[in-house]
Formats: structure tokens, C-alpha cells, sequence
């Protein structure tokens, strides 16, 4: 039996996209954190297990879903991501092998409508497929990591990631990423200065534009490497700002 788990909060513009790629699952589980924009309605066109709870961080919270499942074997997908028809067979075909306990399954990543082969982006393998028991995403507000015992297989065919839609979504999540790791790093004691956010930016920008030839991906990867650069920057800068306030922006 396979779980499919979710996340959400106003997502209403990509989850039935998300959830119809799934469909044929035994189960799916959503928890939404109080959207306003009408995603439990479309969830529920799908499933009757969409959970209202608090927002604790991506972490925590993917850590409850995995929690409600009760397939043997469970799929954590974000919202803004697609399984195709290719990556379905390979997962029926991994669910029945017992020698793994989860699959890495490679990501095609597209930003503001182009597909990004390179920019960091490719290629870029997530651990989302596991035995139901045998893992736990870490502890962190953001960029939380599924860690698994025992040996992880690779799948084939890749899940379709939209991260962005337009450059509006880009600076939306620049603006909350900054703020969630700014209080990653807080909380961990790090100091900064603006020197640093400005080397860091910097450091970004050169890494995915010209290490990782982002020039390759056209427009869209200039635009990347950009965002990139502010992200970086704007996390440092915030740093800086918790420490002469104590008080974190709201993400």
C-alpha cells in the first residue's frame, strides 16, 4: 500500500495538478495550515484525510504527515510538484522490493516556464520515497532533509518540480526563505556583517551563473543566479537585523 503525503497552504493554483498526478495511490494525506484560498475544498475532491493544523515549520510539519500515514510505504510530495506517468511505474515497480528502505528520485525543476538543466538545479536527486517507519525528515524550519536507515535506491524518471511561475512567486519566496533561514542561523549563535552578506551574495551569483553554467539556461538562469544572490544576501542582512532587534520578521 503507498501513501502519498502533502503539505500545504494556499496552494489552490497547483495542488489539483499536484493531487491528480496521484490519484491512483491507495491513500493521500494533506495537511494544510490554514489556507484561505479554497485548497482544502480541492484536497478533499480528492481525499477525505486533509488535516487543519498549526504550522510548526516545513520539518516538523512533514514529520506529522509521515506520521498519519498508513500505507507501507509512503511518498512525500510538495505542492508544487508533478509525478508523471514514467515516474508512477517506477514506483509501483520500487514499493514491491524489499532490499531498499526509500529511493532517491531525480527532480526536472522549471523556473518562470523554462526547464533549468543546469544553474545547480541538475541534476538534483530528493529523497521522498520510503518505508513507512524507517525515516524522518530533520528538525528545520526550511530546506528539511528525509534521512533514512538502511540502504536508499535510485529511481529512474524524474518528478516535474514548478517552482516558480512567475518572478512574482521568486520574490515571495526569497522574502520568507530569507526570513526562516536568517532564524535558522540566530538560533544557532551565528554572527554576520554586512561585508559578509555582500561576499555571500556575491558568492552565490558567480557559483550558479558561471561554476554551475547557468549562462546555459538562458534569460531564466541570469534571473536564477540573481535570486540566488539576494536570497543570499537578504539572509545575512536579516541576521544582522535579529541581533541589534531580537525580533524576526514575519515570513
Amino acid at each position: 500500500m503507498l501513501s502519498v503525503v502533502v503539505i500545504t497552504k494556499n496552494e489552490a493554483a497547483r495542488i489539483r495538478q499536484c493531487l491528480e498526478s496521484v490519484r491512483w495511490a491507495d491513500e493521500i494525506v494533506v495537511l494544510d495550515s490554514g489556507s484561505s484560498d479554497g485548497t482544502p475544498e480541492i484536497c478533499r475532491e480528492y481525499t477525505d484525510r486533509v488535516f487543519d493544523v498549526d504550522w510548526p515549520g516545513f520539518g516538523p510539519q512533514k514529520n506529522r504527515a509521515l506520521e498519519k500515514a498508513t500505507g507501507d510505504w509512503v511518498l512525500s510530495l510538495d505542492a508544487d510538484e508533478v509525478v508523471s506517468d514514467s515516474l508512477r511505474r517506477d514506483i509501483e515497480q520500487a514499493v514491491q522490493s524489499p532490499q531498499v528502505n526509500g529511493y532517491e528520485i531525480p527532480r526536472s525543476s522549471h523556473y518562470c516556464g523554462r526547464r533549468i538543466r543546469h544553474s545547480g538545479w541538475s541534476p538534483d536527486y530528493v529523497l521522498r520515497l520510503i518505508k513507512k517507519g524507517q525515516g524522518a525528515f530533520t528538525d528545520a524550519l526550511v530546506h528539511e532533509k528525509l534521512e533514512v536507515r538502511g540502504p536508499v535506491g535510485r529511481l529512474r524518471h524524474p518528478l516535474i518540480h514548478y517552482s516558480f511561475d512567475t518572478f512574482e512567486d521568486v520574490l515571495d519566496k526569497v522574502n520568507r526563505y530569507s526570513t526562516y533561514n536568517a532564524r535558522m542561523l540566530y538560533e544557532q549563535g551565528r554572527r554576520t556583517s554586512l561585508l559578509e552578506a555582500v561576499g555571500r551574495g556575491l558568492w552565490a551569483f558567480v557559483r550558479a551563473y558561471i561554476l554551475k553554467a547557468g549562462f546555459l539556461d538562458g534569460r531564466q538562469g541570469f534571473q536564477l543566479a540573481v535570486s540566488n544572490a539576494e536570497g543570499t544576501y537578504y539572509k545575512y542582512v536579516k541576521l544582522m537585523e535579529l541581533h541589534r532587534t531580537g525580533k524576526a520578521s514575519k515570513p
